[in-house]
């Protein structure tokens, strides 16, 4: 069964900068284009980057665009999403996924949390 594990979370400071990094197993990066997607409390979980499958395009949710990257390693099964300019409302749990999402590949997620 496909796996996805999202880590590089953690407690930052308004400002700061987080890379997070999803490892996926079997041919889930190689197959589809990716995305990683987020939750805050009390709200619903929405994508905020995607790279196609052979990396020559992202895109971004307004809110984050100029402050976060997208980008692959299809040698490593690995993507990653570098944060800069971190702000309180990005604070959410952090989850990697095939874009269109799939159910059975929804991982534990990686908790970012910006605050002073």
């Amino acid at each position: 069964q496909a796996q996805l594990v999202e880590s590089g979370g953690g407690l930052v400071q308004p400002g700061g900068s987080l890379r997070l990094s999803c490892a996926s197993s079997g041919s889930i990066i190689s197959d589809n284009a990716m995305g990683w997607f987020r939750q805050a409390p009390g709200k619903q979980r929405i994508l905020v980057a995607a790279i196609t499958k052979g990396g020559g395009t992202t895109n971004y949710a307004d809110s984050v665009k100029g402050r976060f990257t997208i980008s692959r390693d299809s040698a490593k099964n690995t993507w990653y999403l570098p944060m800069d300019n971190l702000i309180p409302e990005d604070t959410a749990v952090y989850y990697c996924n095939a874009v269109p999402w799939r159910h059975d590949y929804w991982g534990q997620g990686t908790q970012v949390t910006v605050s002073s």
